[in-house]
């Protein structure tokens, strides 16, 4: 694609992708009062917050001259990345191939091959989600050109959000006269909570930045082998290169099961049709909303929408336990405010 024409497309993706609105969700935990400040990433172009990255890495690649029109682009993802890639990528005018665990949705793979892409499927015995990565390290030896985003240790991942969803979050919250005090999200590549939380961070000292994990797989809270769990895109079997441990608060531990059910919830009591790590995020909110008291302005987001887990347990009743805290959240209702910068 000429240098002209990929100006023109990535002007028109930028229509697409982030301004996303924010929502202020009124709830009751154990008959208490809360409201959660939740971006809804769910509206962006392919349905998740990952469109923000692919598209920032594109563009620094293209204008730094190391993505040549055409040229191949392949990369690991759990799903969502993926699916981002898929999209733009072929909008600019590149084939486009993932390398993806067997164990996530078969709709995120329908998805990339809707959009174009080549779906590698590695399974457990395979080598899983590393196998994946040294597929595409692979690949790019086998073609000359090749564009790997690196999502995991690319810099610009990180640098999306601190230009991006950072600032959109402070300004929207400005606009309701508010200022955040905690801003929790979970960790798959690390880049949204990383670039998110030291845009916010530098403008508040005190601001708590709160990493969240699946309980039944705390990479960064134990340094665990990775275990199999429930909330697609959280946890993939490593801690990724862009997480400085040490720039974070302590990590929060959600049970798939109850991110489930919260997810569930949503969709059917506010009509948000949000994925699993959405459910995960709001919880994780509540509990240092619960912390921190009812004056704190508790920020999350929803990193995509539920139509790449209708064929997952997302779509089951789940059994209850006794250490969910989803039954004792009651959902009022929401209000949504859009991005508006200052002139």
């Amino acid at each position: 694609m000429p240098a002209e024409a990929f100006a023109f497309m990535d002007q028109s993706a930028v229509a697409l992708v982030g301004s996303t609105p924010l929502l202020a969700v009124d709830y009751r935990f154990m008959g208490r009062r809360g409201r959660i400040h939740v971006k809804a990433e769910n509206f962006n172009l392919t349905g998740s917050v990952k469109d923000r990255m692919a598209l920032h890495i594109l563009r620094k690649a293209c204008d730094q001259g190391r993505l040549r029109p055409g040229a191949p682009i392949a990369e690991a993802s759990s799903g969502n990345t993926g699916i981002s890639f898929a999209a733009l990528g072929r909008a600019l005018g590149h084939p486009v191939t993932i390398f993806m665990p067997d164990w996530v949705s078969r709709e995120r793979e329908f998805l990339m091959r809707s959009l174009g892409a080549r779906v590698v499927r590695v399974g457990r015995k395979e080598g899983g989600f590393k196998e994946c990565i040294r597929l595409t390290l692979e690949f790019a030896e086998r073609n000359p050109g090749c564009f790997l985003p690196c999502q995991y240790s690319n810099a610009d991942n990180i640098a999306s959000h601190r230009e991006g969803t950072g600032p959109e979050i402070r300004y929207q919250l400005a606009n309701l006269g508010l200022r955040p005090s905690a801003f929790v999200a979970g960790v798959g590549t690390g880049g949204t909570i990383m670039g998110v939380g030291s845009y916010l961070k530098e403008r508040n000292s005190c601001m708590r930045v709160h990493p969240l994990e699946p309980s039944n797989c705390p990479i960064l809270s134990r340094n665990c082998p990775a275990t199999p769990h429930r909330i697609e895109g959280f946890a993939d079997q490593f801690v990724p290169a862009l997480v400085k441990r040490e720039d974070l608060d302590e990590p929060l531990a959600i049970r798939d099961g109850d991110a489930i059910l919260m997810a569930q919830m949503l969709a059917s009591r506010l009509g948000l049709g949000v994925g699993i790590s959405s459910g995960a995020n709001f919880l994780g909110a509540v509990r240092v909303q619960e912390k921190m008291g009812s004056e704190a302005v508790v920020v999350t987001l929803f990193p995509d929408d539920n139509r790449k887990y209708l064929s997952t347990d997302l779509l089951k009743k789940e059994p209850l336990s006794l250490d969910f805290i989803s039954p004792f959240i009651e959902l009022e209702s929401y209000r949504a405010s859009r991005v508006q910068f200052p002139p």
